[in-house]
């Protein structure tokens, strides 16, 4: 193990950073589900701003142990999740991005002004969120091998969705929602489920993010973190759950790679992610996409679809 952690250092990847790596591929995980079943949704960063404060708050002032801060940061996502789903997500496309990056929008305000509201209510002073100041002086509880095993279970629950028939009617909805109604699948239940598991992983990686930072505050979980979230499906691609996975570790590993850039460091960043729209529209995890791009390279043309017959049939 010694040795991987020496590998790392040499190219500018401390274990620090390596847990923030796991952590965002928990996130691109999160964006995963959603777009694998043709929903836009950007509310990841929300959720995650849930689970980080209901997380710290369980275990700084209720003194939980970490893995029940998880799970209280998970559920509380999740709840939060079901009946805020169930009438956006009958949105599509564009509209449902947009109506998914202003919940974000309110559960950051509402962070921020959380305590005055709660001491108006109560006529005590109540100091949870503590507003612009965030909660500070967080210990650092999270470990590498807690990110790494829940990662890997929640790799496992994902390739055994897929073989199920949930995980077919997921596919079913992303290829065309109104057939997979005719074919007897709900795509409203469906839809729901899958919102309410993306946000428990969001709430998830806000949780071990908390005790990470050592301190949490509401600008961390604004528009510039769904930016990102989003970019790691598009740099992995989502033709598999390992797509977003890789995305996140790159584009996490990349700042601390190119450190000898200096202040262009973002610009490499940004032409990376252009470069793969451009040449592997499909993500870096993309067999197919890698194939097509070979030919290209070597000047040689897709293969010509068979000529009709007279009766419309390829011959």
């Amino acid at each position: 193990m010694e040795l991987i952690w020496d590998v790392l250092r040499g190219i500018g990847i401390s274990e620090s950073v390596f847990q923030f790596m796991l952590v965002n591929a928990i996130l691109g995980l999160s964006i995963y589900v959603t777009l694998y079943t043709g929903m836009f949704s950007l509310a990841n960063a929300g959720f995650m701003a849930i689970g980080a404060y209901v997380g710290v708050i369980c275990t700084q002032t209720l003194g939980w142990p970490l893995w029940a801060g998880l799970i209280a940061g998970m559920v509380a996502a999740g709840v939060i999740a079901l009946p805020l789903g169930i009438p956006v997500l009958r949105l599509k496309d564009i509209y449902l991005a947009i109506a998914t990056i202003g919940f974000g929008e309110i559960v950051r305000i509402v962070i921020l002004n959380f305590d005055q509201i709660a001491t108006d209510i109560t006529g005590d002073r109540v100091r949870l969120t503590r507003g612009a100041l965030g909660i500070k002086g967080i210990p650092k509880v999270t470990e590498t091998w807690h990110l790494v095993l829940f990662l890997v279970l929640a790799g496992y629950f994902l390739v055994r969705l897929h073989r199920s028939r949930f995980g077919r009617a997921m596919a079913a909805i992303r290829q065309d929602e109104n057939v997979a109604a005719t074919m007897g699948i709900n795509p409203v239940y469906h839809k729901t489920a899958v919102f309410v598991l993306s946000a428990m992983l969001a709430g998830a990686a806000g949780a071990f993010s908390g005790h990470l930072t050592r301190i949490i505050l509401p600008t961390d979980f604004g528009f510039d973190r769904v930016v990102d979230i989003l970019a790691f499906a598009v740099l992995g691609g989502t033709s598999t759950w390992v797509g977003p996975i890789v995305g996140a570790l790159i584009l996490t590993a990349l700042p601390e790679m190119m450190r000898f850039l200096k202040q262009y460091n973002q610009i490499f960043n940004g032409l990376i992610l252009l470069t793969v729209i451009i040449y592997l529209p499909g993500g870096v995890v993309d067999p197919a996409g890698w194939r097509k791009l070979w030919r290209r390279l070597r000047g040689k043309k897709p293969p010509a679809p068979a000529p009709a017959l007279p009766g419309g049939e390829p011959s």
